[in-house]
């Protein structure tokens, strides 16, 4: 172990960590006291150990209060995450003795969410019915956003370049398949196989500039050396689409499953059009930084073992 983080367990203590936090948040010694139920010399004491301890400024002193130094900033991230921590621990070891099971909060993609996600969460209810589970569906980049805040335990997404790995851990899962759909009844339906030339003239609803799909719906007709269509409506909401759809002779470009899904409904109507635009794989992002609470860890596992069953059909 390094000398230098020996030292530091040895004598850092939770009370420091929360005088940092509390100095923080009132940006005074004595209302920090006061949140902490000590006195202003206590408080004054304790800070200029930690100080001490650490021989770095973590705080300057102005005549109104206090102002965290760069030195403070960097503590204060890591005393937040300690007390978070602690308190999470707490509830857990509650809800353990109160016959709970935990919470789990995890993300996932539009796909994954149709596809994987139900099954599991299904299961796991009938197995741990007093299991609490907050499930949120949006796009990768605001799902990895949420987790470095600590706002999800796991995520059902893609990392793509832009995204920081080195804290993360990621097991693919499965490729997206991409299908064009539209009402049923629609004209396009009547014939046979179609092809790419001649619905470049049709009005698409397709997702934001900027997207991954965006990109390749747009390429695919580009390898055609058609233009991608003019006429497009710009929308990832998939209820706005099945109901524009439903008024309309739009198509629409969806994953797969999200198009399986509304079709075995009756909402659209897949399309004999090849797709070959499919988006990358996504899988299971955790933070490696942090270690699972007991009801992540099962919904992790839950998800593996499905997971490789959709792996199966995709690899």
């Amino acid at each position: 172990m390094n000398q230098g983080h020996w030292y530091l367990r040895s004598r850092l203590k939770t009370r420091h960590m929360l005088l940092l936090v509390a100095l923080a948040d009132e940006g005074n010694i004595h209302r920090a006291a006061e949140v902490l139920a000590m006195t202003q010399p206590a408080a004054s004491k304790m800070l200029r150990e930690l100080e001490q301890l650490l021989d770095v400024r973590l705080f300057e002193r102005l005549p109104r209060g206090v102002r965290p130094t760069e030195y403070g900033q960097a503590l204060i991230r890591h005393a937040r995450l300690l007390v978070e921590s602690l308190d999470q621990a707490h509830d857990e070891i509650a809800g353990i003795r109160e016959g709970q099971a935990g919470h789990v909060r995890v993300g996932a993609i539009t796909s994954p969410a149709v596809r994987l996600l139900p099954d599991v969460v299904a299961g796991l209810k009938r197995q741990w019915p007093r299991l609490n589970v907050t499930v949120e569906v949006e796009s990768s980049n605001v799902l990895l956003e949420r987790l470095s805040q600590d706002r999800l335990d796991l995520v059902i997404g893609r990392l793509s370049a832009e995204h920081d790995k080195l804290g993360l851990d990621y097991e693919p899962l499965t490729f997206e398949p991409v299908n064009a759909v539209a009402r049923p009844g629609h004209p396009l339906l009547e014939g046979g196989p179609l092809a790419l030339e001649g619905l470049d003239a049709a009005t698409w609803i397709v997702p934001p500039l900027g997207s991954v799909l965006r990109h390749r719906f747009e390429l695919m007709f580009q390898r055609d050396s058609l233009r991608p269509p003019a006429s497009v409506v710009e929308t990832s909401a998939p209820l706005f689409i099945t109901r524009l759809l439903e008024r309309s002779d739009m198509l629409a470009v969806l994953a797969a499953d999200v198009a399986r899904y509304y079709a075995e409904r009756g909402l659209v109507a897949i399309l004999p059009l090849p797709m070959p635009c499919q988006m990358d794989d996504y899988g299971l992002i955790t933070r490696n930084d942090r270690l699972p609470s007991p009801a992540a860890a099962r919904l992790h596992a839950a998800l593996r073992e499905a997971g490789q069953a959709l792996g199966g059909e995709a690899f």
